[in-house]
């Protein structure tokens, strides 16, 4: 603990001296006073015992009566200095700023800034900027009290090029440029990290990010080579002439004078693999381009969900996008390639309206296109927006020379589904023993033959199978079975329910057994039972958007409920 220090009273110095004086003068005194009584007792002769006696008594009280008075003044003394210690005015708090002179120090105390001296007994080399420090009635610095361990927090906006810090806060609050504080001169800081500042305002304290926190928006990539990525084979070509070509082949395209994309769009229905391919680009791209350049590059997936860049603060989803193509070029020059991936873009970039007020996408959408006009091309940044409803994304972003490739994932057809089918459902899985038996033992022909009858009644076109009738303006009717709407999330779903009837069976018959034929068709058919939602008829329109089916000429949607039919399980599994 730091002790409070004050500048010496004069008067008090000579108080101090007179009593200390004054005490010596006593002691003096009893000292002469004990060698008279001492010469008295030399004198009186050993018959005068009474003489003696009273002598002796005299020189015992002389003695006890001096060592009252000096603990009396002791007591006296201590009580004065308390009695000074609880008047005395308090010392003052300020902020460290650093010394442009030898026993100078430049501080902030209460909201103004003074150049004051420094206690010599203070070592000026201790002294760190943004520590707070004691300073006395005379406004010199006394004591060092470190720094504080509290203060508001704030975000890095912008690094200036002398090192200060731009640093605004949540909520659309006044930004404001502040010093670094002595631990933090050499800190290499980022923009969107969190920070802590001093209570006055004047410094940065104090890094609140650590390296192994990764902010909200950064994933890791799993290893997704396109073999993973069952169907698509159109919009993964599409991709790799977009993205690979140019970065894989730089030369060439500068000879041809060719202008390297900036981005494109991946729209189609929801659960067809657009957040996958996403993954894949970057997976895949970094590859090659370490594999043929020698260049090491690190992956970086920057999976931004549209809503989260939404603030009901005014200019806090201005300042989250630009944030987001900050740290995204900060990861390209740290050894990454960075990939942002927007995902529901129609949410953030929607088309703006003609009355500007209450409306978000009126100026999120403009700070969107001056920062993707910063991006040079994607050999720095690669730009991926994801949309089920690209019709309400504002045309300006998918103008050419900011998003020049739109590439549809379409739903997959019976071939791409045997496919998607085969990557959820591997041969190490548990197979059940009847079908292996049938298949003489050999796995992959066991699942492979499970995995057809599957995608047979995945895309049968029966009575039962019929999922929605919709009726055309010129009075044609349109009859859409389960595989018309099938998608890459509802194969996932379905080999995920027959992995579940498998280990419910287990647990029942304490058996290991495996996953059986009629486990595939019994998880299709409770899919489709289960999506069976559909939408208030004001909502038709966009609904069928999402499906992927053109809205423009349908008069009526109507689903069909066929009664549920009891489906006898047949005697074998196979």
């Amino acid at each position: 603990m730091i002790p409070i220090q004050r500048p010496k009273d004069p008067n008090r110095q000579r108080k101090s001296a007179e009593d200390f004086l004054q005490d010596y003068q006593d002691m003096e005194y009893t000292f002469h006073a004990l060698s008279l009584i001492d010469q008295l007792l030399a004198t009186v002769g050993e018959k005068d015992k009474r003489s003696r006696a009273l002598l002796s008594q005299l020189r015992r009280q002389l003695q006890e009566d001096q060592i009252s008075f000096q603990e009396a003044r002791k007591a006296i003394v201590e009580l004065e200095g308390a009695l000074e210690k609880v008047t005395s005015p308090a010392n003052r708090i300020g902020t460290y700023l650093g010394s442009p002179n030898e026993g100078i120090a430049y501080l902030s105390i209460g909201g103004s800034d003074y150049y004051t001296n420094i206690d010599p007994r203070l070592n000026i080399e201790d002294l760190k900027v943004g520590t707070r420090v004691l300073v006395n009635e005379a406004y010199a610095v006394v004591g060092d009290l470190g720094y504080s361990p509290s203060g508001p927090v704030g975000k890095v906006i912008d690094i200036l090029s002398d090192g200060r810090l731009r640093v605004g806060q949540e909520h659309g609050l006044q930004a404001v440029v502040l010093e670094r504080s002595s631990d933090l001169r050499e800190a290499n800081l980022k923009v969107g990290e969190d920070i802590r500042i001093d209570p006055s305002f004047k410094v940065v304290l104090e890094r609140l990010t650590t390296p192994d926190k990764k902010d909200y928006y950064l994933e890791d990539i799993p290893e997704l080579p396109w073999s993973k990525i069952g169907g698509h084979q159109e919009a993964i070509q599409a991709i790799k002439d977009t993205i690979e070509m140019p970065a894989l082949h730089p030369e060439l395209f500068r000879r041809f004078q060719y202008s390297t994309p900036k981005g494109f769009l991946l729209y189609g229905p929801p659960g067809c693999g657009k957040t996958l391919i996403g993954k894949a680009t970057a997976y895949n791209l970094v590859r090659q381009l370490t594999e043929i350049s020698g260049e090491r590059l690190k992956e970086c997936f920057m999976h931004i969900k549209g809503p989260e860049i939404l603030n009901m603060w005014l200019g806090e989803s201005e300042r989250i996008v630009r944030e987001i193509f900050a740290r995204a070029r900060e990861k390209r020059k740290e050894g990454f390639l960075p990939v942002v991936f927007i995902d529901e873009a129609e949410s953030v970039l929607g088309t703006r309206r003609a009355i500007r007020s209450h409306n978000i996408s009126n100026t999120v959408v403009p700070m969107f296109c001056s920062e993707m006009d910063g991006i040079e091309s994607l050999q720095d940044v690669i730009l991926i927006l994801a949309s089920n409803r690209p019709d309400l994304i504002d045309p300006a972003i998918l103008r050419p020379g900011r998003i020049d490739r739109k590439i549809k994932v379409k739903r997959p057809d019976r071939e791409s589904s045997r496919d998607i089918f085969g990557i959820y459902m591997t041969p190490d899985l548990p197979v059940h023993p009847d079908v292996l038996e049938a298949h003489r033992g050999d796995t992959a022909t066991a699942v492979a033959a499970m995995l057809d009858r599957a995608n047979d009644e995945l895309f049968a076109r029966r009575e039962d199978t019929q999922f929605l009738e919709v009726t055309l303006r010129s009075g044609r009717r349109d009859i859409l079975h389960r595989g018309d709407l099938v998608s890459g999330a509802i194969i996932a779903s379905i080999v995920q329910r027959a992995k579940e009837y498998a280990i419910k069976r287990a647990i029942a018959t304490r058996e290991e057994g495996g996953i059986s034929i009629e486990d595939l068709i019994d998880a299709v058919t409770t899919e489709y039972r289960e999506n069976e939602i559909f939408p208030p008829t004001d909502n038709t329109e966009d609904w069928l958007k999402l499906l992927d089916y053109d809205p423009e000429n349908v008069a009526r949607v109507t689903p069909i409920r066929p009664e549920s039919v009891t489906r006898k399980r047949p005697s074998s599994v196979i």
